[in-house]
């Protein structure tokens, strides 16, 4: 008798490159269509893009200003993929969300890879398949920043850490590849983003023992050459910066960084405990309707290895980043593997009718936000035209698959053969919701990238120094996001009025926001600089919230 294709297709490295391909389908379109965003992903980028213009890649730099916030890792795995595939003066964004993308792969592959023993093959692939569809980490996957390879880096070390937990429980010998892959997940979590991955391990050791009661099994994790591996990782970078820095990095990035984000709500990201598990039910989107009976499973067969070990990675560190006072959303997406593995145990059993509802109610409520949210932001930024049916196919793509995982909600248990189709059907339906979202219908929304519409508009009236045909850098008054940076050059110069009436008098092209116009004119007026407004852009700085008139200056007398 045949064997069934799903079982030849999801068998041993199938599972775990499926799940993968599903993170490269979702996010490729995103990072190959949308403008380097702001903040932290054009801060990024731009660091790394000195190491590549200074030939320093110790010290992590932010134009002139030290950058100590986070290790290197992120910074040396962007430099790699330019370096390899492109040019730092081409100033392209793709490169740099390379790292990311691979990161999102890994994890959603040793999710599938990680619970493949106990969920099977099917199973495994599914949970895998979750992971990589949801919009938290398929989003996170073409960011170039350090989220999405620290997720790749703690799933791969946790689902090392949870197959030698359940070698154990069977008595079965401790594979040494196991641990090596354990340790090596956490040296490149901790090189990419500090302390964050040894956190959930450690909290999940210690939740394991408290209920065990025996952590004899992990006294053979090999920590002498464990620790050892991790050392190798981490420690000549470590050392470097701590010699060139004279120590200061570390002071900077605990005390500047890291201890503000735990006493309050560190650059304005405050938020209430609960918010992280309010925004899971958006984030969690295709997949939203298996959140109840993750819940109920996690409670009734906490008994279960798989499910015990899930609980204890994610709980504890669920309620640190719940209770600590500084909150954004991707905080919490390396908790996100032991979630879908719940989920999709979940679907072993039947789940009663309260589950049952809840759960279609969530998921007719997710697709009806991401329905509104794309049409809203469509009619307002989008200007109408050809974008208004993408928006709409859009919307039904979200409304189906809002629609069919409430379908697989409804479902009564395993016995029943729709369960898992419908669920199959919302990841694909949640997949080309993403994809047409970050793919074609954000990167029209013109208003919302005024750094792009800068960028433009210095080029195509030919005052873009790096052309060598006017005096550079650009001046900036009354503009400072780093996606401008990122795309006009490190020299670009965010100033004040007069430093942009100064460089106007020494040659240099100017870009001057509304707030600041009536200053700099006064001021032109007064110290009798001759310049000529050549072009203006307006659009939206999604960062704050307000409106942005950018008007551009070059030197030159003034026209009537």
């Amino acid at each position: 008798m045949a064997e069934p294709l799903a079982d030849v297709m999801t068998r041993g490295w199938r599972g775990p490159l499926l799940a993968a391909l599903v993170v490269l389908v979702s996010a490729l379109p995103g990072l190959l269509a949308l403008p380097p965003l702001d903040r932290d992903e054009s801060r990024f980028a731009q660091a790394s893009a000195q190491m590549l213009e200074t030939g320093d890649f110790v010290n992590i730099r932010y134009q002139d200003a030290p950058r100590d916030k986070k290790p290197v890792g992120i910074h040396w795995l962007q430099v790699a993929s330019v370096a390899a595939l492109s040019k730092v003066e081409a100033r392209a964004i793709q490169p740099y969300r390379l790292p990311s993308l691979l990161g999102g792969m890994i994890a959603a592959a040793a999710c599938a890879w990680g619970a493949a023993g106990v969920l099977g093959a099917r199973r495994s692939t599914l949970a895998g398949a979750v992971l990589g569809a949801t919009i938290l980490l398929s989003s996170e996957a073409f960011i170039a920043k350090t989220d999405a390879v620290l997720c790749g880096s703690v799933t791969l070390s946790m689902a090392a850490l949870a197959r030698l937990y359940l070698s154990a429980r069977q008595g079965a010998p401790l594979s040494r590849t196991l641990k090596a892959l354990f340790w090596v997940g956490q040296g490149v979590a901790l090189l990419d983003k500090g302390p964050i991955g040894p956190m959930i391990a450690a909290l999940t050791l210690l939740s394991l023992w408290g209920l065990d009661r025996d952590l004899r099994w992990a006294r053979k994790l090999g920590w002498v050459w464990g620790l050892g591996i991790v050392l190798v990782i981490v420690g000549p970078w470590a050392v470097a910066i701590t010699v060139a820095t004279d120590g200061k990095f570390w002071g900077s990035a605990v005390g500047g960084d890291l201890a503000p984000k735990l006493r309050g709500g560190h650059e304005g990201h405050a938020a209430p405990p609960g918010t992280h598990a309010l925004t899971t039910l958006l984030l969690f989107f295709p997949a939203v309707a298996l959140l109840p009976g993750a819940l109920v499973t996690l409670w009734r067969r906490r008994d279960e290895a798989l499910v015990r070990f899930a609980g204890c990675w994610l709980v504890p560190a669920w309620l640190v980043f719940e209770v600590t006072p500084t909150k954004l959303v991707h905080y919490t997406l390396p908790l996100y593997a032991p979630l879908v593995w719940l989920a999709v145990a979940s679907l072993e059993q039947p789940q009663g009718r309260i589950t049952r509802w809840v759960a279609v109610a969530l998921s007719l409520l997710s697709g009806f936000a991401f329905a509104a949210v794309v049409m809203l932001a469509t009619h307002r930024f989008g200007g109408g035209g050809p974008l208004g049916p993408v928006a709409a196919l859009a919307a039904a793509l979200a409304l189906m698959t809002g629609a069919m995982g409430a379908f697989a909600a409804f479902s009564t248990g395993p016995a029943d053969e729709r369960t898992v189709p419908a669920l199959a059907s919302a990841l694909v339906f949640g997949v080309a919701f993403h994809m047409l979202t970050s793919g074609a219908i954000l990167p029209a929304l013109s208003p919302l990238w005024p750094s792009r519409l800068a960028a433009r508009m210095v080029a195509r009236n030919h005052l873009d120094p790096r052309n060598g045909v006017v005096q550079g850098p650009v001046v900036v008054a009354g503009f400072a996001e780093p996606s401008l940076v990122f795309q006009l050059g490190t020299a670009t110069d965010l100033a004040s009025p007069s430093d942009a009436v100064d460089g106007l008098e020494e040659g240099q092209p100017a870009l001057v926001e509304q707030k600041e116009d009536a200053a700099f004119r006064h001021l032109l007026a007064e110290r009798h600089v001759s310049a000529q407004a050549v072009d203006q852009v307006s659009g939206m700085n999604y960062s704050s919230g307000k409106p942005v008139t950018l008007t551009l200056w070059r030197p030159g007398p003034v026209t009537p």
